[in-house]
């Protein structure tokens, strides 16, 4: 690729992969089962639940958690950090319908890419 051409913005999509990217940095296998696990527990019982859920257990769900809720504050709030268990929850339940549903959505989005990146990464450390 020649750097010296101008690039478009990055879409939705590569913002979400890159962010993905740079979160899995240190993740080990552990993180990569939680993270390709957390879909389905967000579909069968809720973000709040799910989220709530990984606090309680700590340690490493808990650190996929925090990842992801500073992915949700990016996108909704325009900051870049995680703004806590507590005040995100509190967030959550003050959230209007559509506003809780468009967090959840993007938040199977973002972790699509978190499963799939962390993955490759994990994948790839033990290859070096």
């Amino acid at each position: 690729m020649n750097t010296a051409t101008k690039t478009a913005p990055l879409t939705l999509e590569q913002l979400r992969a890159q962010d993905a990217w740079n979160q899995c940095v240190n993740y080990e296998k552990e993180h990569v089962n939680i993270a390709k696990g957390l879909p389905a527990l967000i579909m069968n019982s809720g973000l709040m639940q799910v989220l709530a859920f990984c606090h309680e257990k700590g340690k490493a769900n808990e650190q996929v958690a925090t990842h992801l809720r500073t992915w949700l504050n990016l996108r909704f709030n325009g900051v870049a950090r995680d703004p806590g268990f507590e005040l995100f929850m509190q967030s959550l339940l003050k959230a209007q319908p559509t506003d809780y549903q468009a967090i959840t959505t993007e938040a199977y989005a973002w972790l699509r890419w978190m499963r799939q990146m962390s993955s490759a990464r994990l994948k790839q450390d033990k290859k070096d």
